[in-house]
């Protein structure tokens, strides 16, 4: 690269840097070209949206907001121009459209864009906003949405809440049921009055493993990997929001801190579960009745499942299960 101060070449250098953005720090590896003669620094447009980009990852990443391609699928999707999707959303004329070529989008509607993924919850919106529209037009838009539904609700389904995962070791070769799953999450809801993300993840690893312990199948379908914090499902973030009648409730705490708790009005249904993983899902509520979320991770920690796989990026074998110590 040539110097803009003296001509002569520049080389490109970079370092950890720190960046606020929407009140919140990110730190993110700074490109920068230095002048071999003078040492003073430089960018260009293209470094500048390189190094702000890092930062835009990392602010989509945390608060589940989808990337500028996700967004324009989602609307090619359902066959729907940009200023339609506006419409039915509640954005701006043209904001869909900017929210393709790469704006950030405000938390809550980066909330309301993955959470439209689903035909489901999309078809809502739809009838929400029927007043909006002609009655030609609300019911061209609302078959093709039901057309989605019909297509493509198992594949969504296994894609999205499973991750695509077939019936195998890595999920104890479980059926892969929405309404099993929901029912589970249902059952420990009702029976802790709510139940934050971490506590779930870990009730999940635990119903898993100990009912292919005890079965040689897990009950959910899900699949896991172990993170810092512990073993999780996979993708647990798209599980939690796929359900529209499991709210996700923000708690904040006098340390100032702040946890999602899942919440439901809904008392899950027993019919979808045997005798013996009933018996299943109450043992693992009695065992871990008392503990909270930060107990039941310490608890995890000391499993040989997570020992062997924490920061691996595998999943975990449900071979594990026969190790399980908490139970």
């Amino acid at each position: 690269m040539q110097s803009p101060f003296t001509g002569g070449h520049a080389t490109l250098r970079n370092e950890l840097a720190e960046l606020t953005f929407r009140k919140e720090k990110f730190q993110y590896v700074h490109q920068f070209y230095e002048c071999d003669e003078t040492k003073e620094r430089f960018t260009t447009t293209a470094l500048d949206e390189v190094n702000v980009g890092q930062v835009y990852n990392q602010y989509r990443a945390k608060y589940g907001i989808p990337f500028p391609d996700e967004i324009k699928r989602i609307r090619q999707r359902y066959g729907l121009s940009a200023s339609k999707m506006s419409q039915i959303l509640g954005f701006g004329d043209n904001q869909y459209r900017l929210y393709e070529n790469g704006d950030m989008p405000s938390e809550a509607n980066g909330k309301i864009l993955m959470s439209i993924q689903n035909p489901h919850i999309f078809e809502s919106f739809v009838i929400n906003a029927r007043n909006q529209f002609d009655e030609e037009d609300f019911v061209k838009i609302l078959n093709k949405v039901k057309a989605v539904k019909m297509d493509t609700d198992e594949v969504f389904a296994k894609k999205y809440v499973f991750n695509g995962c077939r019936r195998d070791i890595f999920n104890g070769y479980a059926t892969q049921s929405i309404s099993k799953l929901k029912n589970i999450i249902l059952f420990y809801i009702e029976r802790y009055n709510g139940v934050f993300f971490t506590m779930m993840n870990k009730l999940l690893f635990y119903t898993d493993f100990y009912s292919y312990k005890m079965t040689s199948k897990g009950m959910s379908g899900l699949a896991y990997k172990a993170i810092q914090r512990g073993p999780v499902p996979v993708r647990w973030d798209r599980i939690y929001s796929f359900y529209d009648d499991i709210q996700q409730e923000i708690v904040h705490f006098d340390s100032g801190a702040e946890g999602t708790k899942l919440v439901s009005t809904l008392s899950p249904d027993l019919a979808e579960f045997t005798e013996e993983e009933l018996g299943i899902l109450e043992s693992v509520f009695q065992r871990f009745k008392s503990d909270n979320s930060t107990k039941i991770s310490d608890i995890s920690h000391n499993e040989d499942a997570w020992q062997k796989y924490v920061d691996s990026g595998q999943m975990i074998n449900f071979d594990m299960a026969y190790t399980l110590k908490a139970i």
